[in-house]
C-alpha cells in the first residue's frame, strides 16, 4: 500500500536533483532556489555578493547568504520604496538615498521627472562597482544620470556632517546585522538627526523588515522607535515572490494633513502620470492604496510593542535565522 503521507519528504529527499541556494527563515521553515550557475563573487570588507543565476527568478543577487533582489521582481521592492513618497510629497525636488548599492533605488526616484538632484551614500565601492559590472538590468543607467552624486562613504555622514535638506530621505539598507555597517543607522538617536535633514514638508521612508508574523519585531520597533520621532508613521508592505514573504516599509512625515489614504486610487494615477517618466510596473494608484491597508495582526503587534531601539540597547535582525 502506497504511504498515506508520501508528500512528506525526509531531508535526504527532500530537494530534487541539483544545486540549491536554501534559506532559513526559522529552524522549520526555509525558501530554496535552483541554482543552474554561479555567474559572479564580490567578497569586501563589510560583505559578501554572489550573482547566480536562478531557475525561477532569473539572476539573484545574494548579500551574505541572504536573498537581496531577483532580476524579474526586484521592481517590486524598489517600485514600492521610492514611488509612494514619491507621489504623497507635494512636489519632490531633492533625495539623500543610504545605501542602495544594486543603483535600483535610485533608478526608481531619478524616473521622477522634476527632481532635480539624488544624493546616494553607500559605504561598499566593491559593491558599487560589482552592481555597475554585473547589474545593468537593475540600475539602467542610473549611475551615469547627471542628477546622481554618488558618495563612496558611511550613509551616517550626509546625515551627521552635512547642512543640506531633503525633500526624501529613503533608508535603503541591509538589515542591522551585529558587527554589521549598519545598526547604529537604526537607532532613536540616528533618527533624531535624520530629521534635521528633512525640509518642510519632507518623507523619510525606510524598508522595515519581513512582515511575517513569526519575524515581526522589527517592523514593530522600528515603528515605535520612529513614533518618538515624527507625528506620522505609516506602514506599508508589499508581497516580494523571490523572498516568499511579504516586506514592509514604514514613511514618516511632520506634514500637516499627510494621510497615505487621503487620495484615491485615480488622483494617485493622476499624479504619477504628471510625475513620472515611465509608467509603474507594480505601485499604481490601486497598489498604492492596498499597500497602506495593512492585517489586524500587523497593527496588533504593533500596539502591543514596548521596543525601542536606541544606540545603548541596539536590535540585531536577520532573515536567515535557521
Amino acid at each position: 500500500m502506497k504511504n498515506k503521507f508520501d508528500w512528506i519528504k525526509d531531508s535526504r529527499s527532500l530537494l530534487p536533483r541539483g544545486r540549491w541556494f536554501t534559506e532559513f527563515f526559522s529552524a522549520g521553515e526555509m525558501h530554496a532556489h535552483r541554482i543552474k550557475k554561479v555567474l559572479a563573487s564580490s567578497s569586501t570588507a563589510f560583505q559578501d555578493a554572489v550573482m547566480v543565476e536562478s531557475a525561477a527568478f532569473g539572476k539573484i543577487l545574494v548579500i551574505d547568504s541572504e536573498t537581496q533582489s531577483s532580476e524579474r521582481d526586484e521592481f517590486i521592492y524598489h517600485e514600492a520604496l521610492a514611488v509612494p513618497p514619491l507621489l504623497l510629497h507635494r512636489d519632490p525636488r531633492s533625495v539623500l538615498v543610504m545605501g542602495g548599492g544594486e543603483g535600483a533605488t535610485a533608478r526608481e526616484f531619478l524616473n521622477c521627472r522634476g527632481l532635480r538632484s539624488v544624493v546616494m551614500a553607500d559605504i561598499d565601492h566593491k559593491i558599487l562597482r560589482f552592481a555597475r559590472e554585473h547589474m545593468p538590468s537593475w540600475h539602467r543607467g542610473a549611475f551615469d544620470d547627471p542628477r546622481l552624486r554618488l558618495l563612496v562613504q558611511d550613509a551616517r555622514l550626509p546625515v551627521l556632517r552635512s547642512r543640506r535638506r531633503f525633500d526624501i530621505v529613503c533608508s535603503d539598507l541591509p538589515s542591522p546585522i551585529e558587527g554589521g555597517p549598519a545598526f547604529r543607522l537604526y537607532t532613536l538617536e540616528f533618527y533624531r538627526r535624520l530629521k534635521a535633514r528633512l525640509a518642510p514638508g519632507g518623507l523619510f521612508v525606510t524598508q522595515a523588515g519581513p512582515g511575517l508574523p513569526s519575524q515581526f519585531g522589527l517592523h514593530a520597533a522600528l515603528a515605535a522607535t520612529l513614533r518618538r520621532v515624527f507625528r506620522r508613521v505609516f506602514s506599508y508592505h508589499a508581497f516580494i515572490p523571490s523572498y516568499d514573504m511579504p516586506w514592509t516599509f514604514l514613511l514618516c512625515s511632520d506634514a500637516p494633513g499627510l494621510d497615505p489614504l487621503g487620495p484615491c486610487a485615480r488622483e494617485l494615477d493622476r499624479r504619477a502620470g504628471a510625475r513620472l517618466s515611465g509608467k509603474p510596473l507594480f505601485a499604481d494608484g490601486q497598489a498604492i492604496e492596498g499597500m497602506f491597508r495593512t492585517p489586524a495582526y500587523y497593527r496588533e503587534a504593533m500596539r502591543k510593542n514596548r521596543r525601542i531601539i536606541t544606540e545603548r540597547s541596539p536590535m540585531y535582525f536577520t532573515t536567515s535565522q535557521g
